[in-house]
């Protein structure tokens, strides 16, 4: 964008800003006006931040001191330049106003996903994705870059799972209220088997007792023991308890449509390749569970209590979680290791803690039956009829974890 057509574009603003009442359709237009200026200034910073490189070693001191930033904000002041250096199009399309400086940083994430050698295909197509960029909003634009990473990424045979291996990251900082924060992303199996040492440790040491603090909302309570049960495998054997090994359940569908016969599938989200089958088969617990149809064939353990205890075991949780990705109650999206087993018929009505009376809902919804007047009924295969006060109903068929 030539000098003239910024200087036009501030004119067009400064009109709008000063001329009172305005409507719609020119607070809009001055709005782009104003994002298009924003544009042009950023990539004749990216500019001048290109040159002072050639002539300083730690050019960020020098961006930080007059831009008076931080120097984080000055180092991605300068990837932002690499990264218009490599990618002209890009920089001509921020000149023009077309995109955001938001724009160029999501093409600078998406290159540090990427192996060197991956880099150079990764940044030919970003240019080829300008008009893509014009037309999308930063979310929009970086999703579709997420697309080309993963072209990329299967064109040089990696399968998914080293894939996600090689993206595992953590990483730490300190909040505005002095809390310590923790972020982490791993592979499915390391995840799992993490998660899993977690919940065995929380079921070790607050079964039976909480520690102080912790608060009473149901999901707040089970993130505060999750806190703490990591804090406690961190600390080794400081006061820590055996917390055996990880299990991972294989869900074995009996009748899975559209397929010869069984079909094994397990709670990550890739194929395995079988030799990491044979290192989880020798480095943690694998059990089966055969489904058909939303009926739980065979489990491992006690499935049926009866009256002899209100809490479900352990092999009930591990059979539901089979058939369950979240709460039973339709549209709901509350993970199921985050949500109780409720009595259909219930305990204070004579209900038996059997694996055909358990429903896992989460604790608004299992508020809803108990103080609300929800009705819940299973039908056969756990076809779940819902009966609202208003006289509404809804029906489902049997779980189906594919679905989820």
């Amino acid at each position: 964008m030539e000098v003239r057509c910024v200087i036009e574009r501030v004119e067009h603003l400064a009109h709008v800003r000063s001329g009172g009442t305005a409507d719609a359709s020119r607070l809009e237009a001055a709005l782009v006006s104003a994002r298009q200026i924003e544009g042009w200034v950023q990539a004749q910073v990216a500019a001048l931040v290109a040159r002072l490189s050639t002539v300083e070693s730690f050019p960020e001191a020098t961006i930080a001191s007059t831009s008076k930033c931080s120097i984080g904000q000055a180092n991605k002041a300068k990837e932002r330049a690499d990264t218009l250096a490599s990618t002209p199009k890009l920089a001509h399309a921020l000149s023009d106003g077309a995109i955001t400086a938001g724009h160029v940083d999501a093409v600078t994430r998406g290159s540090k996903k990427l192996e060197p050698a991956q880099q150079e295909a990764f940044i030919t197509r970003v240019d080829e994705l300008v008009d893509v960029a014009a037309a999308a909003t930063i979310d929009q634009f970086s999703k579709r870059l997420d697309l080309e990473i993963r072209k990329i990424r299967a064109s040089d045979g990696e399968d998914r799972l080293t894939r996600q291996k090689r993206s595992t990251r953590l990483s730490t900082w300190t909040d505005g209220d002095g809390m310590w924060n923790i972020r982490g992303r791993f592979d499915p199996v390391a995840g799992i088997a993490l998660s899993a040492r977690v919940d065995n440790t929380i079921q070790a040491l607050f079964a039976r007792e909480t520690p102080e603090h912790c608060p009473t909302d149901p999901i707040e309570k089970s993130r505060f023991l999750a806190a703490h049960a990591l804090m406690r495998l961190i600390q080794g054997g400081t006061g820590s308890t055996n917390t055996g090994r990880v299990e991972f359940v294989a869900v074995i569908e009996a009748d899975a449509p559209d397929q010869p016969g069984p079909v094994v599938s397990w709670p990550i989200p890739v194929e395995l390749p079988a030799r990491v089958v044979a290192e989880l088969a020798n480095d943690a617990d694998v059990v089966g569970v055969v489904v058909r149809n939303g009926v739980v064939l065979h489990a491992p353990g006690e499935l049926n209590l009866g009256r002899a205890t209100r809490l479900a075991n352990r092999a009930q949780r591990r059979a539901l979680r089979c058939l369950y990705r979240h709460c039973a109650i339709p549209s709901c999206t509350v993970a199921f290791d985050r949500c109780k087993l409720h009595h259909i018929i219930w305990w204070r009505h004579g209900g038996r803690t059997d694996l055909g009376n358990l429903l896992p809902v989460c604790s608004r919804h299992h508020g809803n039956i108990h103080h609300d007047g929800w009705i819940v009924e299973l039908g056969a295969n756990r076809a779940l009829t819902l009966r609202l006060p208003d006289g509404a109903l809804h029906n489902t068929g049997p779980p189906n974890r594919r679905a989820a």
